[in-house]
């Protein structure tokens, strides 16, 4: 089969036509020849190139490519002046292209895989071509395309592709096409006899050079698997699954199923009062979310409906929360991050900021994630956005860490910080970086406010001691005796830590979090629950060391705790587990959430921070927290993430590990300068006990065990350590 027996029409445009699906893989399919003028070598181009060529590559086909560099105001100097020859120039200039590509797409990754192995097979040739008139040097930017069939047959395509830089376009892309058998055949000679002439260096005032041996060798550096030929079907662009930016150019509006609360109106009417800057210090749970995108609105309105709005969130499954929120509110959000399904997300976002910076739009809104917020690239394209800004953060109070809050856009004149807690653990200097950008807290909603107000489920707690080994307890010591000598105190009395003290906190945070007795405290609480559903186990990033057994057989060494504990409940006591982990991808969370929910052979989920990053599990009623955090910030989520609401779920049940150096009948014995060393370690349980136990409906559990451990310290009079608050 040939050209002419597909339905070419005469031009494509991307709002009418799907340009991958409708003209470049059923015509690259039936191509043994593929010439490319693609403009300027860059990043785009070359990904471009790969569309589409599954066919090619499988007729053994051939692919050219000619490209022209992006010349710096102080390349074109360095020729002008005679430091550098013109072929020097560009050489150099390539290389720095490549050495500069900044690919963090999954898809472009393996587009630029795909050809750099081409380049290595010989299959695809490059050459770079400028303008040289004698006098100066210029670029050559011609686009266009010629495939030759198996039989002989011509086609010609050129126009704008996906490479248009015009404000006004927003990525509408359009090719016009001639065939050489539909009476274009003048048309279609002239611009192969151009190309080849191109490729032979035979035009004048244009010079054509061989693409530099080291540039090909740094592309060899993109090859990190074997070449993907079925990219285009998995990409999604055969199926059309990918999803397309469209300019909302109306703005955010109040959807008509949504009423807010008083407590969310109360927030939004103090943050306007405070010049659209404030904290909403607000219980996970709550509708956080719901209430920011209210504020977005309300802006909107007060300000001649003209906004650029800038959302961040942790994870990037938190903006695939947020943008459902988001098109609820009637807005098309910019999706940025390395696996957004927008492939042209950056391109559409340089787009829209140069069209709202022209007044040719009122609205856009972004949304992303904090690591693609941070980098150099997308912080200097948000800060260059003129006019009504807003920035929301959510979880907040991740920015007051310096590496985060250093990318804190100064052009927002409209701020907004999002959390649960805002408050930094033990870092004032962050928690005051936070409220010196956003200002104050607009409403402080609690977790006992959303329990009270049928926000959040009731529950009950049930601290569950258990206690270090001697192993253990030495251990701790030793640390504990390392981070004293690595400690100091300022003129006012704060303790700062260096950063080999820090190292030593963790390994200490590791030793509680590992504890080898919460296993068999784990297995006896269990006992008598191992027939019921809807249970999460909370695990740390702890390993068990090779001291410990299960079922009389040594535990591995270094077996990590949710290993072990998923042998305990699976092998052991028959239940229905599964693993809930930063390892299993969306889809496969969304298929374990929905089984447990449905009591589908899954009774418990065994996880690892997964509760600190946002994911919701609300049909939980049963959790058992080994991961014994001391900091307020982690722990207050964790329990907020198990208080969601759910059909029929009336309360929850929370059993947390409290870990202890010895029995508390066997603590008030313990040699003063023992009890000071652990004296930290009991009061930092001591105190998440006491929060727990203040809102629960059986507050007075831990009365006794509290009352128990507050006398000791009263009975030796121990004075506060420095690192007491310290993990």
């Amino acid at each position: 089969m040939s050209y002419k027996d597909l339905e070419i029409k005469p031009e494509y445009r991307s709002f009418e036509d799907d340009i991958i699906k409708d003209f470049y893989i059923p015509v690259l399919k039936k191509t043994k020849t593929y010439k490319r003028a693609v403009g300027y070598f860059s990043s785009t181009a070359l990904i471009e190139v790969t569309k589409g060529i599954k066919g090619l590559i499988s007729n053994n086909g051939k692919i050219k490519i000619i490209a022209s560099p992006e010349l710096t105001e102080k390349d074109l100097k360095s020729i002008e002046e005679g430091y550098q020859s013109r072929e020097e120039v560009i050489n150099n200039a390539v290389v720095n292209c490549i050495d500069s590509l900044d690919i963090t797409d999954n898809f472009d990754k393996k587009r630029i895989n795909l050809l750099a192995h081409l380049i290595k097979k010989n299959i695809l040739d490059i050459k770079i071509a400028f303008l040289d008139t004698g006098k100066g040097i210029g670029m050559y930017h011609e686009k266009m395309g010629i495939v030759e069939d198996l039989y002989d047959n011509t086609i010609v395509f050129a126009g704008s592709l996906n490479e248009t830089k015009s404000a006004l376009s927003y990525n509408y892309e359009s090719i016009d096409v001639f065939c050489s058998w539909k009476n274009e055949e003048e048309r279609v000679s002239l611009k192969t006899d151009a190309f080849d002439r191109l490729w032979n260096n035979e035009i004048q005032a244009v010079k054509t050079i061989e693409f530099p041996d080291v540039a090909k060798e740094k592309l060899q550096k993109y090859i990190f698997e074997e070449p993907d030929y079925e990219i285009d079907e998995k990409e999604g662009l055969v199926k059309d699954e990918s999803e397309i930016y469209e300019i909302n150019y109306e703005g955010p509006k109040l959807p008509d199923v949504i009423k807010l609360r008083d407590y969310q109106k109360e927030a939004i009417a103090n943050w306007q009062k405070s010049d659209y800057r404030g904290i909403f210090d607000m219980a996970t749970g709550t509708g956080k979310t719901i209430t920011g995108l209210a504020a977005a609105t309300e802006l909107f309105e007060n300000s001649n409906r003209r906004l650029a709005i800038v959302i961040v969130c942790p994870y990037q499954h938190l903006v695939e929360q947020w943008v459902e929120d988001i098109k609820l509110f009637d807005m098309k959000p910019i999706i940025g991050y390395s696996a957004s399904k927008q492939k042209k997300w950056r391109e559409n976002l340089r787009t829209s900021i140069n069209s709202y910076n022209y007044e040719l739009i009122n609205h856009f809104c972004f949304v992303t994630t904090n690591a693609t917020f941070s980098t150099k690239r997308i912080h200097e394209s948000l800060a260059g956005i003129k006019g009504n800004l807003l920035l929301v953060i959510d979880e907040a109070h991740n920015f007051g860490a310096r590496h985060y809050a250093k990318h804190l856009l100064s052009n927002a004149n409209y701020r907004l910080a999002l959390s649960a807690t805002i408050e930094r653990h033990n870092d004032e200097e962050g928690t005051d970086i936070l409220y010196d950008y956003f200002g104050k807290k607009s409403i402080e909603y609690t977790l006992k406010d959303a329990i009270d107000n049928d926000m959040l489920t009731p529950y009950e707690y049930y601290p569950i001691p258990v206690y270090l080994e001697e192993d253990e307890l030495e251990e701790y010591k030793k640390l504990t005796y390392e981070i004293s000598k690595r400690i100091s105190k300022d003129k006012s009395g704060k303790v700062t830590f260096n950063e080999s003290a820090k190292r030593f906190l963790i390994e200490r945070a590791r030793v509680i979090a590992g504890a080898r007795n919460k296993l068999e405290a784990l297995k006896n609480e269990m006992e008598t629950k191992k027939d019921e559903d809807n249970i999460l186990v909370y695990c740390g990033a702890a390993t068990v060391n090779d001291q410990g057994y299960i079922e009389g057989e040594p535990v591995e060494s270094e077996m990590r705790q949710i290993d072990a504990v998923t042998k305990i409940l699976g092998n052991e006591l028959g239940m229905y587990v599964g693993q809930f982990t930063s390892k299993e991808n969306s889809a496969e969370r969304d298929a374990l959430t929905k089984r447990f929910a449905n009591n589908e052979y899954l009774q418990a989920l065994i996880a690892i921070r997964c509760l600190d990053e946002g994911v919701n599990i609300p049909s939980v009623q049963t959790a058992f927290i080994l991961a014994s955090s001391t900091n307020p910030k982690e722990y207050i989520q964790r329990r907020g993430r198990v208080l969601r609401l759910y059909d029929g779920k009336t309360k929850a049940v929370i059993y947390d590990f409290i870990t202890l150096p010895a029995p508390l009948d066997e603590l008030a014995y313990l040699p003063e300068e023992d009890l000071t060393s652990y004296k930290g370690l009991i009061k930092r349980e001591t105190e998440r006990m006491k929060d727990f136990a203040s809102i629960a409906l059986n507050s007075s559990v831990a009365d006794f065990m509290i009352f128990d451990l507050e006398s000791i310290f009263k009975l030796y009079e121990v004075e506060e350590e420095s690192d007491e608050q310290y993990i």
